[in-house]
């Protein structure tokens, strides 16, 4: 009997120190938890169904703490639907959240992780079978203990998240001189956000961005902080933004546009931009410098805005985009009085063509060719050697960029040549026959 005695004393000393340890790992402020201490207490005597009890009851408790201080108005957007109501307090929580429902609203709002819930929702069920029903088996120390470790693992030991931004709030700070542009803040608020709300986020930013009444300050902190926040939006979110700048055509405020296709340009997103939108922007300003041939203000402005779109050209446009494109950086020969050249195109446009030409591909490299061959205008200039050593330079580009089986390869590879000039003119003018 005496040595029955000593080897069961043994044992509750034993699991007095596996639990003392696993409680240890809880946060500091919840060890004096009322249901913590129950739960000490009761499994020292192998109450183990109690345990189970108030272990849950101490993630219910923490978990609502946690959601309240992360944010009610969150919780409430994601949950109201299936809860049938607002929760405003924690009594709220506890007379019509069940547990489901928490941990659901939990993860949505970012409380706690996909696993966590996952994990949770099975030590529920721990509860449920073994807290819940008289009748079942005896839960083993082992159970418990399991339960306990995932319990501290996923929500006892964590500490409170980060407290989720008011929308309305942020927005009228980024509206002040007290904003700060500090990135690396912005990243940790907005980032952290709920995709739900990253959503909302970004959509309020723009609805501000396009408002004729926004101001010069709400503007410019949209434009650091849009960037930033585009970063971390998932793909169907970015596609329904630019998709709006549509909606703002169809409504035909001209200001309205204009901050529009310049919020997706702030975002780098223009290779989102519906074929609405591409050919609503880049077709009057093809128009425009066709119609403006050595006009060097008009070109060097034109040419300054198609460069934002160089890598979206709808094809349809292909032929007269590169055509204009080409006659700009070639140029004309001319005299003047006031300068001592003769070579004359426009400069500001001259700086932005070849790197345009970067984002040429096979087909773009046809349309090239086309023009060569078919304006006129073109042909004759490029008959005087500065002309031709120009439309040479954007041939040097060109040949980088088509494909290894490039059909007119060779043609390419003539004009390049100073020596072959005369057989890239035969060429052209045989493919033109």
């Amino acid at each position: 009997m005496s040595d029955d005695r000593e080897l069961a004393v043994s044992e509750e000393n034993e699991i007095t120190k596996l639990v003392t340890k696993k409680v240890s790992e809880i946060r500091p402020e919840l060890q004096d938890n009322p249901y913590i201490e129950e739960a000490v207490r009761v499994l020292q005597v192998e109450g183990y169904r109690s345990a189970i009890g108030n272990i849950w009851n101490a993630v219910v408790d923490d978990l609502r703490n946690k959601i309240i201080h992360r944010s009610l108005p969150l919780f409430n957007k994601e949950m109201k639907s299936t809860i049938g109501r607002e929760c405003n307090t924690y009594d709220d929580f506890q007379n019509h959240v069940n547990d489901d429902n928490l941990i659901t609203g939990a993860y949505k709002i970012g409380v706690i992780g996909w696993e966590a819930q996952k994990v949770l929702k099975h030590s529920k069920e721990t509860r449920h079978i073994f807290d819940g029903h008289p009748r079942s088996s005896n839960p083993s120390l082992i159970k418990v203990l399991g339960m306990l470790e995932d319990c501290i693992k996923y929500v006892l030991k964590e500490e409170y998240p980060l407290e989720i931004i008011n929308i309305d709030e942020y927005i009228e700070l980024m509206d002040s001189s007290d904003y700060d542009r500090n990135s690396m803040a912005i990243e940790n608020s907005l980032g952290d956000l709920p995709d739900i709300y990253k959503d909302e986020m970004i959509h309020r930013f723009l609805t501000s961005y396009v408002d004729a009444n926004c101001s010069t300050v709400l503007r410019s902190s949209i434009e650091f902080c849009a960037p930033i926040l585009w970063k971390v939006l998932t793909k169907s979110t970015k596609n329904k933004v630019v998709k709006r700048v549509d909606a703002e055509i169809g409504r035909g405020n001209s200001t309205n546009i204009e901050y529009a296709f310049q919020f997706v340009e702030i975002v780098n997103a223009q290779s989102l931009l519906s074929l609405l939108s591409r050919k609503y922007k880049i077709e009057p300003l093809i128009k425009e410098l066709e119609e403006n041939v050595d006009n060097w203000e008009v070109e060097n402005r034109c040419v300054k805005e198609l460069s934002r779109y160089s890598s979206i050209i709808p094809s349809e446009l292909l032929n007269r985009y590169v055509n204009a494109l080409t006659q700009t950086y070639v140029g004309t020969i001319g005299h003047s009085l006031q300068f001592s050249r003769t070579d004359f195109y426009a400069d500001g446009a001259a700086l932005y063509i070849p790197d345009m030409f970067q984002y040429f591909d096979d087909s773009a490299c046809d349309s090239f060719l086309e023009s060569i061959r078919n304006n006129r205008t073109l042909r004759s200039r490029i008959e005087h050697p500065r002309k031709m050593r120009r439309l040479r330079s954007l041939g040097n580009v060109l040949i980088d960029r088509v494909s290894q089986n490039y059909h007119d390869k060779k043609i390419l590879e003539a004009l390049v040549d100073e020596e072959k000039e005369e057989d890239f003119i035969k060429m052209v003018k045989k493919k033109t026959t």
